[in-house]
């Protein structure tokens, strides 16, 4: 059985020692082949990152999301979490899974019913549920259309603060705001981000559109804990391209922590 706290604790003092952090998200679908997943997953560690997501929207199960994990877990150690599309979104041989409630989804199988279909199985395989409140903000991209979701508007950042007290109080180790895989619009405000920091003490988790430090940068000041980034790494999966990100986080890190 494996140490049902272990991950969690591992991004709590992770926070604690370093004020801002990296997770690396990879969809084995948008990626040429695992030598590219490899390399970025690689590349990624020895810059200093400090988690690795393996999961997506659609596709990403089975045989072929063990073979996947098992790969980069014969490259990297840093802990690989799940990032699940659906319940078939699940690997014994990760290290955890964000146990997501999709809190503004229109459809209750987002919320709660398909976290009821999976549950049992997470317990006997032992992978560690990381309890993660998920809301989407707008455009949304393929999450909001899978998820039947009621999106977030950009000029409402309230309603998200609202999402993230009841995410609090119900008892959710984990918040995420996610705008969606390459959004449109560009990641989330830095406005947008420091209404919901105000409201909340749960680790927060911002996604979607986050290429360039300067991005990353506005994040984390605006209240990000977690800068969870995808497509750029897609992109350009370069240890540059990675470290000049999370120098950017980095040094926003020190300074919550009163570094210089």
């Amino acid at each position: 059985m494996k140490n049902q706290e272990r991950i969690y604790n591992y991004i709590l003092e992770s926070l604690e020692k370093k004020g801002a952090l990296l997770f690396s998200l990879i969809d084995p679908l948008d990626h040429k082949g695992i030598e590219e997943i490899i390399k970025t997953t690689k590349n990624v560690e020895e810059v200093g990152g400090d988690l690795i997501l393996v999961g997506g929207s659609t596709g990403v199960q089975g045989e072929f999301l063990d073979n996947v994990i098992k790969s980069i877990k014969q490259e990297v150690s840093l802990p690989i979490v799940l990032f699940p599309g659906n319940i078939g979104t699940v690997s014994k041989y990760a290290d955890a899974i964000y146990f997501m409630s999709l809190l503004n989804s229109r459809n209750p199988y987002w919320i709660t019913r398909a976290q009821m279909l999976a549950a049992s199985y997470i317990k006997r395989i032992g992978v560690e549920p990381l309890s993660t409140a998920y809301v989407v903000v707008e455009p949304g991209g393929t999450v909001g259309w899978v998820g039947d979701v009621d999106l977030i508007p950009r000029n409402k950042a309230k309603i998200a603060a609202y999402f993230g007290e009841v995410a609090e109080i119900i008892g959710f180790k984990l918040y995420i705001n996610d705008a969606g895989s390459n959004p449109s619009l560009g990641p989330i405000p830095p406005e947008f981000i420091r209404e919901v920091r105000k409201s909340i003490n749960l680790p927060y988790i911002v996604a979607g559109g986050i290429k360039t430090p300067e991005q990353a940068k506005n994040a984390v000041k605006a209240g990000a804990d977690i800068l969870q980034i995808g497509t750029a790494f897609e992109e350009d999966n370069s240890k540059r391209k990675i470290e000049a990100l999370l120098k950017a986080i980095r040094e926003e890190g020190r300074k919550r922590r009163g570094g210089n």
